[in-house]
């Protein structure tokens, strides 16, 4: 996917937007080196993670090519299992910083709280990190929409499905 030019922000490829399962799989990996079905069963439904974002394990696979690829983990060791033997992978340098940038941006719309949010704050909350900072960027990045939302008398269904989602993610935020 990417094409080796120059990352305009130092950090991500131009060319290239990571899947949430990428950024699950490079957090993952921050925690400490794994191999793939060990990713897998962390990202599958009802594990752990995968309640919160879940991926079958071609899809987690997949994500470790592209990381691997974009230089953001690289190989360690193989380790025997069942069938073939598995590569251990650990996140480099870039991965970290690039992860760190990922973890503190909040989301820019309310329909990413649910996923992409709450993938941050788990991430986060499983290696021992504060939440507080993100929690605070997201209310002030949040602020303006909010005020917007509560300005408008909601006409539809629509409106009042967005206006009431509004006021649960505020409340949300707020006990966070």
């Amino acid at each position: 996917m990417t094409t080796g030019a120059a990352w305009s922000n130092g950090l991500v490829p131009d060319d290239h937007e990571r899947s949430l399962t990428e950024w699950v799989v490079l957090g993952l990996l921050a925690e400490e080196p794994a191999h793939g079905f060990a990713l897998a069963r962390l990202l599958a439904p009802g594990a752990e993670v995968g309640r919160v974002w879940a991926a079958s394990r071609p899809l987690t696979y997949r994500a470790i090519d592209q990381l691997a690829a974009d230089g953001l983990i690289r190989p360690v060791r193989t380790e025997p299992g069942r069938g073939p033997q598995r590569t251990v992978h650990q996140v480099t340098d870039l991965g970290t910083d690039v992860l760190a940038e990922w973890l503190r941006t909040p989301v820019r719309r309310f329909r990413d709280v649910r996923a992409v949010l709450l993938a941050k704050l788990l991430l986060l909350e499983r290696s021992g990190r504060s939440t507080r900072r993100l929690v605070a960027s997201q209310r002030k990045a949040f602020a303006p929409l909010l005020t917007e939302v509560r300005a408008t008398a909601p006409s539809d269904a629509v409106a009042r499905w967005r206006r009431a989602q509004a006021e649960a993610i505020a409340a949300f935020l707020d006990e966070a």
